[in-house]
């Protein structure tokens, strides 16, 4: 539960963002309902890996494909698991600029630590829309809120672009997804010193090594709980490293690489298929296959066939086996 005032909320981002962060799935039942009992689940074995936070109805969350109600509802379990004490943040892009602002009140009531808001896509073609649209939300709310830099939406800002969203007083940062590099090494150069950039991939820790900047928070991925398991949560435990300064290359090279390379081509194949959309229906399949619940994805997303399921399952299962041996013959 935040426990910061308006004008403290960048403060309480620079020492509160931090390590690994996760994104969750919203898990549904066979009959396409809500899966109560597995979002609870889910939240409590994200916990146990030592992952710092995490953000519920995100891209990952299929927030498009719920209700209102349903939004709110999945703020109200996430809150109640996270207890507050422990950081929790809430999607709420909306079209509507008064569906956004009622959910962003609703998560800040249910106890959430910040909002995260991307544009209101379809009908927005300029930065200074957004600019607007992301204002509309910071005055509202006595939350901090991260913004959203992501194709899916529409529209991806421009180093300066994002810097003027920076500069509305309680947006904290930025979760760079643009999938351009470039992009996302020039917006850490710009405005990495007053504000929280993010891109959710490790290569940005790597990179920031080369050139000088430093890479405080995950923000946000499916990594924690697609690589890891209670007991041997090697992908959080270097992340919480490596957003310290502190990187591990020869852990990252034994433990991670393998699953993270499998993980990279399974993400392309799918988004390949779905011409570019999150590649939803893959990520509830692995965390299934890690002992996570999922189940179906709502439409107009597809279901992974038997055939790719199959063939996921024995390309996990081969890396996992081969983890295990390694970690057994040390």
């Amino acid at each position: 539960m935040a426990e910061y005032t308006k004008p403290e909320a960048q403060d309480w981002a620079s020492e509160t963002l931090r390590g690994q962060w996760s994104t969750l799935v919203t898990p549904f039942t066979p009959d396409d309902r809500l899966d109560e009992a597995g979002l609870r689940a889910n939240v409590r074995r994200v916990r146990s890996l030592g992952t710092a936070g995490a953000g519920c109805t995100w891209g990952m969350g299929e927030f498009w494909a719920l209700t209102r109600e349903e939004r709110a509802r999945v703020y109200d379990i996430v809150a109640d698991e996270a207890a507050g004490d422990w950081p929790i943040g809430a999607h709420v892009t909306h079209t509507s600029a008064a569906d956004m602002l009622a959910l962003a009140d609703h998560a800040e009531a249910a106890g959430f630590d910040l909002l995260i808001a991307a544009p209101p896509y379809f009908v927005t073609r300029t930065e200074s829309q957004v600019v607007d649209f992301i204002r509309i939300l910071a005055d509202h709310t006595n939350l901090a809120v991260m913004f959203y830099n992501s194709p899916q939406f529409g529209i991806v800002m421009s180093a300066p672009g994002l810097q003027s969203l920076c500069q509305i007083p309680n947006v904290v940062g930025v979760k760079e997804a643009s999938f351009d590099r470039d992009l996302t090494i020039e917006t850490h150069r710009l405005i990495g010193g007053g504000a929280i950039i993010s891109a959710p991939d490790e290569w940005v820790l790597f990179r920031g090594r080369e050139l000088g900047f430093q890479q405080q928070v995950m923000f946000a991925n499916t990594s924690d709980w697609r690589f890891d398991t209670p007991g041997a949560a090697f992908y959080v435990d270097f992340i919480n490293r490596a957003t310290r300064g502190d990187i591990d290359d020869e852990m990252y090279a034994e433990r991670i690489q393998p699953i993270k390379s499998l993980s990279d081509q399974w993400w392309q194949r799918s988004m390949q298929k779905q011409k570019g959309a999150l590649p939803v229906p893959m990520v509830k399949f692995w965390g299934q296959l890690m002992g996570m619940a999922g189940g179906r994805v709502r439409p107009p997303l597809q279901e992974l066939t038997d055939d790719e399921k199959r063939e996921l399952e024995s390309d996990l299962q081969a890396v996992l086996s081969e983890r295990l041996a390694a970690v057994d013959g040390e």
